[in-house]
């Protein structure tokens, strides 16, 4: 099975991040050590990462991309059409990766099951080291919460590396000021 994995999102004081790890793995063989798994799209105003297969979510990331255009720049509305067409077009069904998606107001996690989900506490983590890393996150915001959103997800994806053997410490991190 190809991993590509651990993403994790925030909003924390009005600002919003990305942080991928960049292991790309099969099996139990690490293939790739420094993959860019987020992007931004939609004038630089949202940031999106994928976990899954690679070329599964870069055709995720071209139709979200649609979406955000079509509803001009809407992100709930995009997440929310994203996920009725992925969930009914017989091809996308076959698409396996989950989608983290963030503007400085919302963000979501976005599967081929038709969810759409933008949880209470404005984090989201997916992929192998998701759990580790949404973990991490809610520690530090509860254990500091003066430090700053890119802070806390290099943390906690640092945090995850050491846990997770899909995750690796080649972390790309973006953020929305």
């Amino acid at each position: 099975m190809w991993r590509s994995t651990t993403i994790l999102g925030l909003i924390h004081k009005g600002h919003a991040a990305m942080a991928g790890d960049g292991q790309v793995s099969y099996d139990d063989t690490v293939l790739k050590t420094k993959a860019v798994k987020i992007r931004r799209m939609y004038n630089d105003n949202i940031i999106a990462g994928f976990a899954g297969g690679a070329a599964d979510a870069l055709a995720l990331f071209e139709l979200l991309e649609k979406k955000v255009d079509e509803y001009n720049g809407n992100l709930p509305k995009a997440a929310v059409e994203l996920a009725k067409e992925w969930r009914t077009d017989k091809m996308l069904q076959r698409l396996e990766a989950l989608i983290a998606v963030t503007d400085k107001k919302h963000i979501f996690l976005i599967s081929g099951n038709g969810d759409v989900v933008e949880p209470d506490d404005a984090i989201v983590a997916i992929g192998s080291g998701g759990n580790y890393a949404l973990a991490a996150a809610r520690g530090l915001l509860e254990a500091n919460p003066k430090l700053s959103a890119e802070a806390i997800a290099t943390k906690a994806l640092e945090i995850a590396a050491d846990i997770c053997v899909f995750t690796n410490r080649n972390i790309t991190v973006d953020v929305l000021k």
